[in-house]
């Protein structure tokens, strides 16, 4: 008993030491940071993922052909390339004094969005980096995923893939999983609106809820004061008494935001019945693409796959400059992560999903 009370005495030093350590080198690199003016806040990563896949098929080929094979396999991408060299220069020559017509690019963007859509502050980077080279002739691919959120903020988002619109780029949205709420508002602005058969559609409609704990405050004979000026700046609150006329000009406002979406859709994908969709409901893949809600059933590998193999495929992508204080609590977040995770597929063992 007395040697696990050492070694917990042990544990707890090494523990506040260590919790010490981190906090001085935060505390250095806050001071630091402060005297850092103009120093930029990311990046732009740029991947080819031609040759991304090809590096794939070639450490596979490797793996799995035999030595004759192999030889052949390399004869034959020697001769595709001379062939394709050759077709180069003819163009080139074809073309004399004028301009050859440059190959496609196609740019790939990700969207992964939270109930505030933080990833728009990646997006508008990546976007802006594209449009200062992207021609009419390209593409910009956009992988969506999201749920849905806080209205402003998807409404944000959408409006930065407006500026790829309004550029006269074409404009490809491609969803594996879910593009729900503001994830379809955002989804809705593709040339070409690509759906796995099983991603998650719809959710056209608008949700206001909060928790209301004014009948606790006055059981407990607490008082509870909101002063304000304008007769509806306070309506819906979490501690204040709900009036009718609150929750009726709530209401009255979520109807006339659910409006204004059904009418964003509808100018977006004239396709759709809207009254018939706008319904808050969620389909499949396959059921939006039966209501007009997409336009393909495919994954975004198949859509990207595809490119490469006609243009050059790049991924854009803005990485944010982390400060120590940020690379410590993404460490800290993503312990915590896994363990509720851990908890909760423990809980989940005995359960099944379809």
């Amino acid at each position: 008993m007395e040697y696990l009370i050492q070694y917990g005495m042990f544990l707890a030093k090494v523990v506040t030491v260590v919790v010490a350590i981190v906090f001085i080198l935060a505390a250095i690199a806050s001071a630091g940071n402060k005297h850092k003016k103009g120093v930029a806040k990311g990046h732009i990563k740029v991947t080819k993922l031609n040759e991304h896949f090809d590096e794939m098929r070639d450490s596979l080929q490797t793996a799995v052909l035999d030595s004759d094979a192999l030889k052949q396999e390399n004869k034959k991408k020697k001769q595709q390339s001379k062939e394709e060299s050759k077709a180069a220069k003819k163009r080139l020559k074809e073309a004399g004094d004028s301009e050859p017509e440059p190959k496609k690019r196609v740019y790939v963007l990700n969207f992964t969005g939270d109930i505030a859509a933080h990833e728009v502050a990646s997006l508008r980077e990546e976007i802006t980096a594209v449009l200062s080279l992207a021609r009419s002739s390209d593409e910009v691919l956009l992988r969506l995923e999201s749920p849905g959120g806080m209205v402003h903020a998807y409404g944000l988002a959408s409006s930065q893939l407006m500026r790829i619109k309004n550029a006269k780029i074409p404009l490809t949205i491609c969803v594996d999983k879910v593009a729900a709420s503001g994830g379809y508002m955002m989804a809705c602005l593709a040339d070409k609106l690509v759906a796995a058969p099983f991603a998650i559609i719809g959710s056209i409609g608008v949700l206001v809820q909060l928790p209301n704990f004014h009948r606790v405050l006055k059981k407990n004979d607490i008082d509870y004061e909101t002063i304000s000026a304008g007769e509806f700046k306070t309506t819906l609150t979490t501690f204040g008494e709900i009036t009718k006329k609150g929750r009726d000009k709530v209401k009255e406002d979520v109807e006339d935001m659910h409006v204004i979406f059904k009418q964003w859709v509808k100018d977006h994908r004239p396709s759709v019945d809207i009254d018939k969709v706008a319904t808050g409901e969620t389909w499949v893949g396959m059921q939006a693409k039966d209501r007009y809600m997409v336009d393909e059933l495919r994954t975004s590998d198949e859509c990207i796959v595809n490119a490469c193999a006609q243009s050059d495929v790049y991924e854009v992508e803005f990485e944010h400059k982390q400060s120590i204080q940020d690379k410590v609590g993404s460490i800290f977040k993503g312990m915590v992560d896994k363990a509720i995770s851990s908890i909760f597929e423990k809980s989940d063992a005995r359960n099944f999903y379809s």
